[in-house]
Order: C-alpha cells, then sequence, then structure tokens
C-alpha cells in the first residue's frame, strides 16, 4: 500500500528537501507541500493524506494550534519536523503530548545536508506514522486528569525498581503513566525510542507533570527513590547495576540491539540480573519488538510484567511482541498500569 503524505513548511527550501527524501522510497507518495495551515487545511480535506509531516513555526496559526484543530476535527497521524533548539526541542514535545506520532529533527547545520545524511529516517518515521491508533483528545491537547490518585504502597507491596519501555506514541503513554506514580516511587529507569536531542526535553516536561523528580540518567549514577531517570537517548545502551538495595546506572556504547542503542531489551536484561524478582518491568506502546525479549527474562527473574493493551496504544507492536512470548503477567490500560505495578490490582 503506498502512503500518501503531505509536506507543511514554510520554508520551501524545506519542502523541496522534504519531498526529495520521500520521493526516493517506492511506497511513499508525497501529495501535496503547503507553506501555511490555511494550505494545509485545504490539501487535507481536498486529498485526505494518510500522513502530515508539520513544521511548528509557521506564519499565521503556529502549528501546536494547527495540530490541536486538527487531532480534534480530523485526527490525522502526523511526524513533527522540528529545530534541534531547546525552545524547538520543548515544543515538539508539546506537539507529542498534543497527539503527533513522532518527531524528526532538521539539522542543526546546512538543511541541504538531509541529502545524505538522513539514511532512511523520515520514511522509516512516516511508516510507522501510518500504522498508528489516533484516539479522540481534548480540546487543548490536554491529558486526561488521573482518575484516581495513586498511594504510596507499602514497604511489603513495594518493588526495588520500575524499568519501563517505550517508543512511537510513548511521550504521550508515559505522561499518563507517571502522572499515576506517588512522589516517592520506588526508583524508575526508561528508555523511551526518541531522538536524543529531545530526550531532556521530555524529562523537564513530565518532571513538571509528574510527583516524582524526573531527569536524565547519566553514568554510575545511584538510582534514588522517588526519582524517574530517562535514558538520555545518546547513542549509549542503558543498564542497571549494583544491587536491588543500592542500584545504579550504567552507560554502554555497544552495538544496537533490536534496532535500537538505547534498546529495551538490554535495559530489562540487566534489571532482571541485578534486580530479578523485586522490579516490575512495564512495556508501553511502541513499532517493533524491542523489550519483548527481554521483559520475558524479567518475567523468568521473577518480576511482575506489565504489557499495556492494544485499545490505548498508539502502536500495539512491541507489548503484542511482549504478549506473543508470554512475557506479560499482566495486560492493562495506560491507566491502570500503575494499579499493577504496584500489587493493588488483581
Amino acid at each position: 500500500m503506498t502512503i500518501r503524505v503531505l509536506i507543511v513548511d514554510d520554508s520551501p527550501t524545506m519542502r523541496a528537501l522534504l519531498s526529495e527524501l520521500l520521493r526516493r522510497e517506492a511506497d511513499i507518495t508525497v501529495i501535496g507541500a503547503a507553506a501555511d495551515a490555511a494550505e494545509a487545511r485545504t490539501i487535507i480535506r481536498e486529498q485526505n493524506p494518510d500522513v502530515v509531516t508539520l513544521d511548528i513555526e509557521m506564519p499565521g496559526m503556529n502549528g501546536l494550534d494547527f495540530l490541536d484543530k486538527l487531532m480534534r476535527l480530523k485526527p490525522t497521524p502526523v511526524v513533527v519536523v522540528s529545530g534541534l533548539t531547546r525552545d524547538g526541542a520543548d515544543t515538539t514535545v508539546r506537539a507529542l503530548e498534543i497527539g503527533a506520532v513522532d518527531c524528526y529533527a532538521k539539522p542543526d547545520g546546512r538543511i541541504g545536508s538531509l541529502l545524505t545524511t538522513d539514511e532512511g529516517r523520515l520514511a522509516n518515521l512516516i511508516r510507522n506514522a501510518a500504522k498508528a491508533r489516533l484516539r479522540d483528545r481534548p480540546a487543548g491537547g490536554a491529558a486526561p486528569t488521573p482518575s484516581y490518585a495513586v498511594p504510596a504502597p507499602t514497604d511489603r507491596q513495594r518493588p526495588s525498581l520500575i524499568a519501563i519501555g517505550a517508543s512511537t506514541g510513548g511521550v504521550e503513554a508515559l505522561q499518563l503513566l507517571l502522572q499515576n506514580f506517588p512522589a516517592d516511587c520506588p526508583p524508575t529507569v526508561i528508555v523511551q525510542h526518541i531522538s536524543g536531542h529531545f530526550a531532556e526535553a521530555v524529562a523537564r516536561r513530565l518532571d513538571q507533570q509528574c510527583a516524582p523528580t524526573v531527569t536524565i540518567a547519566e553514568p554510575d549514577l545511584p538510582l534514588k527513590q522517588g526519582h524517574v531517570y530517562l535514558a538520555p537517548g545518546n547513542d549509549r545502551h542503558l543498564q542497571v547495576r549494583g544491587s536491588a538495595a543500592h542500584p545504579c546506572a550504567r552507560m554502554r556504547a555497544d552495538d544496537k540491539v533490536s534496532g535500537h542503542r538505547p534498546s529495551v531489551d538490554v535495559l530489562f536484561r540487566t534489571v532482571a540480573e541485578t534486580i530479578g524478582g523485586q522490579a516490575v518491568g512495564i512495556l508501553l506502546t511502541g513499532m517493533g519488538s524491542d523489550g519483548a525479549q527481554g521483559l520475558l527474562a524479567m518475567a523468568r527473574a521473577g518480576a511482575m510484567t506489565i504489557a499495556q493493551d492494544e485499545a490505548t496504544c498508539t502502536v500495539f507492536g512491541m507489548p503484542k511482541a511482549a504478549i506473543a512470548l508470554g512475557a506479560a503477567a499482566r495486560i492493562a490500560p495506560i491507566h491502570r498500569i500503575a494499579d499493577h505495578a504496584f500489587a493493588r490490582a488483581a
């Protein structure tokens, strides 16, 4: 099946470059290129694209306002094309919350270098986006307020460490999950497949929205109660070493595993080895199968293992692969996963 793509960007040069990149792909067709929101609305109404690439900084209606209206009026998979400044990264994370499926980083040098450095990244993001399940979202893209508060678990119930893996659609899923974590949650480590340029912005945003402290993981960092650590996405694997009583973060620049670095499989396997049955593993929405084998290793080590259900996933790839292996002891919607993690749900 051919994926029909609309490019929305106020820069004629960027529109031409993105069009050239995508014309190299046999399964992708560029059906139009719009310079602003008004032009984009007309093309979407008339041609109904499968995926939209969207620049955030546009004249007239900005990209976030346009994205919010699109998600409410005609939900369409969107890949945000963003600059690498701090403001650009923060805005991109906001777009992911509103409903964008993924983000693509513009080069921080000459944009013409895209033609030689892209290596198929944009096309792969578009293929993933075309498979995304979109759900209704409230006006303004605000995340639903949790319907209940999760009290701090007792010592008897408390796991020593929680490990989480996510990919496509994961920023929104992490937001919904972590809003149900207590301020004194066990040390929590996360691998989210996202460009390293955006990882710090994701951590900042989650820290603003959640009771625990959310930061970027660092090498040899002791992992503390009440803290959530996001893999930096800097082409190194995040591992957990030490002991259940004194876990710490490790970074390794090894080969890609399951097509990724950092890999969820690597994180989960080291948690299985280090923490064993005192850990909880959670596998969220994402394309592919990264994390499935690692979650199985955690289950075999005696850990509680949880997969997000299909109905609340943007892409039911990674959880589906884990469920097929028998790696998930629980399958739950995103708003119930915290309950299972803290051992209060049957």
